[in-house]
């Protein structure tokens, strides 16, 4: 098994024996259906914000529950295979409900980050993490750099192709 992927309840004992050594574990989480250059700068953000970062990937019922039946992309099992590639990434997860409320719950983490496409009262778990004495950043949204663009551009140029 690859140690990134750990379970919940591991990640649990994790973070409770990084917190008696006083480090920050930081949290985000997403669908990363189409890995680009908007999460690898939210990944290195987050990453500045504390000593480990962990990431919770929705599994693939709950993206097309989100996104549609055309989605996601790339399974649950490439995603986390691509994700274990990125080297600021310290652990990772898949959740399957719609929210990664009860994630967050448990693992109350020091640092819960957010891309700027959302907003601060919108942050699903920021009640609890707040109420722990934790923060909640959101991470400034890089314009261009987002999976519907990336998607939208990927269908432009294959009909540019056909066309000819």
């Amino acid at each position: 098994m690859n140690q990134k992927i750990q379970s919940l309840s591991t990640l649990q004992k994790i973070r409770d024996r990084l917190r008696s050594e006083g480090r920050k574990v930081v949290f985000t989480n997403g669908c990363f259906d189409l890995l680009h250059g908007g999460h690898i700068y939210l990944f290195k953000e987050a990453k500045k914000r504390g000593d480990i970062l962990i990431v919770a990937v929705n599994d693939d019922a709950s993206i097309r529950r989100l996104k549609g039946r055309t989605r996601p992309i790339f399974s649950l099992e490439e995603r986390l295979e691509i994700l274990d590639a990125v080297e600021c990434i310290d652990f990772l997860l898949s959740f399957s409900e719609d929210t990664p409320q009860r994630v967050i719950s448990v693992l109350l983490p020091d640092v819960l980050v957010k891309g700027g496409d959302w907003k601060l009262a919108q942050v699903v778990g920021r009640m609890d993490v707040e109420g722990a004495g934790g923060e909640v950043v959101i991470i400034p949204y890089l314009k261009g750099w987002s999976t519907s663009e990336l998607l939208r551009r990927i269908r432009t140029s294959s009909q540019l192709v056909e066309s000819r």
